[in-house]
């Protein structure tokens, strides 16, 4: 079975109603992709939880080890890890309490997909959220 992305309706639908949004492999460095993403995600409007063991803090907000030490409900678990890694955060994103696991542009992997999906999560794949989110203005 292949990875089916949500549609643009679909997608648009999940951002418009999250408002948390924990990014795994979130940089405190202005110049990776994953803050400058975040900082925009940030700007309109939406709580980003960093989430990176190596980090104090990044866009003005504590960073925390792992999606564990996420106090309270998450609605987007972006992620900023290398594909081979996504079967690992999505075995946590399934001890949280999360709606939506979203690995970045160019992440996929069909064992982390089929592993969320078959546990009925939405699963975003090899999508921009920043890109995604320009779309539905």
């Amino acid at each position: 079975m292949a990875i089916e992305i949500p549609n643009h309706d679909e997608i648009k639908t999940i951002l418009k109603n999250a408002k948390r949004i924990a990014v795994v492999g979130l940089s405190d460095n202005p110049a990776r992709t994953s803050y400058q993403v975040s900082k925009v995600m940030q700007n309109a409007g939406y709580e980003i939880i960093p989430v990176n063991p190596t980090i104090d803090e990044a866009l003005g907000v504590k960073a925390v080890a792992t999606l564990k030490d996420i106090e309270g409900h998450v609605d987007i678990v972006n992620v900023f890890r290398r594909s081979e890694q996504l079967l690992d955060v999505a075995k946590e994103f399934d001890e949280v309490d999360a709606d939506v696991f979203w690995a970045q542009l160019g992440l996929m992997n069909e064992e982390a997909y089929h592993f969320l999906k078959d546990k009925g999560y939405t699963v975003v794949m090899d999508r921009c959220i920043k890109v995604e989110h320009a779309a539905i203005k």
